[in-house]
């Protein structure tokens, strides 16, 4: 059974930081490229970050400089350091594991931790 829990997640005043982190068990985390997501009220859920398995990273440009996005292969952890944190990076955010091979594709959901910036 496949799982990603996140945690870290909470209420922080505007310039704050927070650490997300998702632990995913049940599936070969290095060989998955994991991403952050979120989803604020009556919005799309939208890409905050991803890593590769080689550790290539890619941001949303609304977060480029403030957030940074790193894995732990030994202990099949992703994280996401947030700084400098604003109001409008209030959302739920979700952690996501991807893998492609010849015949299907894998994808997983964490359940999502409440990220809340308070002006």
């Amino acid at each position: 059974q496949v799982q990603l829990v996140e945690s870290g997640g909470g209420l922080v005043q505007a310039g704050g930081s927070l650490r997300l982190s998702c632990v995913a068990s049940g599936i070969i985390f290095s060989v998955y490229d994991m991403a952050w997501y979120r989803q604020a009220p009556g919005k799309q859920r939208e890409l905050v970050a991803k890593i590769a398995t080689g550790d290539n990273t890619n941001y949303a440009d609304s977060v480029k400089g403030r957030f940074t996005t790193s894995r732990d292969n030994a202990k099949n952890t992703v994280y996401l350091q947030m700084n400098t944190l604003k109001p409008e990076d209030t959302a739920v955010y979700y952690c996501n594991a991807r893998h492609s091979s010849p015949f299907v594709n894998y994808d997983y959901w964490g359940q999502g931790t409440q990220v809340t910036v308070s002006s």
